[in-house]
């Protein structure tokens, strides 16, 4: 048991800060794809695949689309918190309504595509709000160190672990649910409001919500893929269609950010 869990988590570190560091080094373009990808949610379905049947699969991946809704509100509750409160505090009681959203949506009726409409609607309602305040118009950057890509890498570790090792036991939603915990924009949101400034901090996570897309369609195809096709063969369509969405998202913000320029 305990070298499985080395292993999980060793793993999982070592793509969260490979990654992330690539997506730095290799600059804007191959950068911003890399980005998007499912770094915490392929290391974590990639063990449940080998470990667990399809139907656990599919009831985690569907637990995983509820738990983007409940991410989305976790961004736009940092944004509304973070002016008037801590960075501690504005990202504590974020991830607390974080909790609370992702225990309702668990219990929503209803399948993969009722959940991707709600999403879709949440989504569409906080980039007006987003929108009407500037926020997304604001460019803000900010360095990378190493130490906060280690501490992102062995947080994300210890959710794969804890989802696909402890959880395993109980409803698999719980653990697909428990595998999409924003950690690494928890993190972020820390780190970036106590060294840059509330504004920096609100700015990035307000722009994490359109990248979101690529990971809701890795849940989205794998819950529904892997009904019908080997396990491996279902990540794999899943992995490439999460990477196809980035790359779509990274080619519309180009656009945009053009005709902004011209």
């Amino acid at each position: 048991m305990l070298s499985l869990i080395f292993v999980k988590w060793f793993s999982t570190t070592l793509v969260v800060v490979c990654v992330s560091l690539a997506a730095v080094r290799l600059g804007p373009k191959i950068g911003g794809v890399l980005a998007g990808t499912p770094i915490v949610l392929g290391p974590g379905y990639f063990f449940m695949i080998r470990e667990q049947s399809d139907p656990f699969v599919a009831d985690a991946a569907l637990g995983s689309l509820h738990a983007m809704l409940a991410t989305l509100i976790f961004c736009l509750s940092y944004v509304l918190l973070a002016k008037r409160l801590g960075a501690v505090v504005s990202v504590a009681c974020s991830a607390l309504i974080w909790i609370l959203a992702a225990s309702i949506a668990d219990q929503l009726p209803g399948g993969v595509f009722f959940a991707l409409a709600l999403f879709g609607v949440t989504l569409l309602f906080s980039r007006f709000y987003i929108n009407s305040i500037g926020l997304s118009s604001k460019a803000v950057s900010a360095p990378v160190r190493w130490g906060d890509l280690l501490i992102r890498g062995v947080l994300a570790g210890a959710v794969v672990c804890l989802a696909t090792i402890l959880l395993v036991n109980f409803d698999p939603a719980i653990s697909g649910i428990v595998l999409s915990f924003p950690i690494g924009m928890l993190t972020i949101a820390l780190t970036l409001h106590q060294r840059y400034g509330v504004e920096v901090a609100r700015v990035t996570l307000a722009n994490t919500q359109l990248g979101m897309l690529s990971l809701v369609a890795f849940s989205t195809v794998l819950g529904l893929s892997v009904k019908v096709v080997p396990g491996s063969l279902a990540f794999f369509f899943s992995l490439a269609m999460s990477i196809f969405v980035s790359v779509l998202l990274w080619v519309f913000s180009s656009f945009v950010s053009g005709r902004r320029v011209f």
